[in-house]
């Protein structure tokens, strides 16, 4: 067997560690190896290119579950093709979902960047308007943002 490769071996190639291999032994994303006749796992090449598979998707940001769920279970016929591919177009709407919610995030980080060099630049007071908002997160869930713009004038008045 010319492709046989020890645990150790099949680590380096794959860029993994020895302990990361069984664990995923343990998960069953690898297939249980052979074993010499002094009881070493040995495991062929095809196990490399599956190591790199998993740790190429775990950096996409799925999870070792949704991997196992990608991973061959018998025949690759239409019915394996069918149980990826829902699996994929539920991963790409939780994408969808969490591109949306960033791109919102990233508009706030925007404001509050506007926000503090107003500030420093001299045209809206002396107080922190994004420390300001984050501290009287209450106030402003229960005020309009103009109550709540009259008040920062009021205490940097004061």
């Amino acid at each position: 067997m010319s492709d046989a490769l020890r645990i150790g071996e099949l680590a380096q190639a794959a860029g993994v560690t020895s302990d990361t291999i069984r664990y995923y032994e343990r998960l069953r994303l690898l297939p249980r190896p052979a074993r010499s006749g002094a009881g070493y796992r040995i495991y062929a090449a095809t196990d490399i290119e599956r190591l790199q598979f998993i740790k190429q998707a775990q950096t996409l940001g799925l999870s070792l579950e949704e991997i196992r769920a990608l991973l061959p279970r018998g025949e690759a016929g239409l019915a394996e093709c069918q149980r990826v591919r829902d699996l994929l177009s539920a991963k790409l709407g939780e994408l969808d979902t969490r591109l949306t919610e960033l791109r919102a995030f990233r508009r706030r980080l925007a404001r509050y960047l506007r926000e503090c060099e107003e500030t420093l630049a001299g045209n809206r007071g002396d107080c922190c308007p994004v420390l300001f908002e984050i501290t009287h997160a209450r106030d402003r869930k229960t005020k309009p943002r103009v109550a709540l713009a009259r008040r920062v004038k009021q205490e940097q008045n004061a």
